[in-house]
């Protein structure tokens, strides 16, 4: 049985990789990520290659697989974070309603093969497009705590879901992994993620 790494804490990549069938493991790396440039294709794929990485430990098997992922809202070209208190939420969250932002993904797979690891990344980009949406609204769900930890200050599948209009791309890439997009990429690497022997 090959042995699945995921390097990510966050629980709706967790229930992502669980819900498409895979046995995996879940080993945060502890380093610190940096972006370099301000494409933010390029930063994603930077930084899930950071936490991929930054899991990677001596006495890996061979055939060990590492999952690093990173998810980034952008709106007008410019990368909007996890939001640093309550009105920047509120403000990232009135620039964004009524209008379209992409959200990226970038995802980088490892493969340990005799020693060496093998690195594959790739970034998805799914156009979400919301209502709009009155101040009170935003300040209420703001209230709730739900944005704090999330890039753009909203989660998809939580109780801003009710504002989108419509999403253009992959649905569980906005949720943190494009899952069919993985198992796409790591199949044309030769590394099957689920009922493998």
């Amino acid at each position: 049985m090959r042995k699945i790494i995921l390097a990510s804490a966050s629980p709706r990549r967790r229930e992502l990789l669980a819900a498409a069938g895979v046995s995996f493991k879940v080993c945060p790396g502890n380093g610190e990520e940096h972006i370099t440039g301000t494409d933010p294709e390029e930063a994603v794929k930077e930084l899930s290659s950071q936490k991929a990485f930054s899991a990677v430990f001596p006495e890996a098997e061979n055939g060990t697989v590492i999952l690093g992922a990173d998810t980034v809202v952008v709106f007008e070209g410019k990368i909007l974070g996890k939001p640093k208190d309550e009105e920047d939420a509120v403000q990232t969250l009135k620039m964004l309603q009524g209008n379209t932002h992409q959200v990226y993904t970038g995802v980088t797979i490892l493969e340990n093969t005799r020693g060496k690891w093998q690195k594959t990344s790739f970034a998805e980009k799914t156009d979400v497009t919301f209502y709009p949406v009155s101040e009170k609204e935003i300040r209420d769900y703001v209230k709730t705590k739900e944005p704090m930890d999330k890039a753009g200050s909203y989660g998809i599948q939580g109780l801003f879901g009710i504002y989108v209009k419509s999403i253009s791309g992959e649905y569980s890439n906005v949720v943190g992994l494009p899952v069919g997009r993985l198992f796409y990429e790591a199949k044309k690497s030769g590394i099957e993620l689920r009922w493998q022997e």
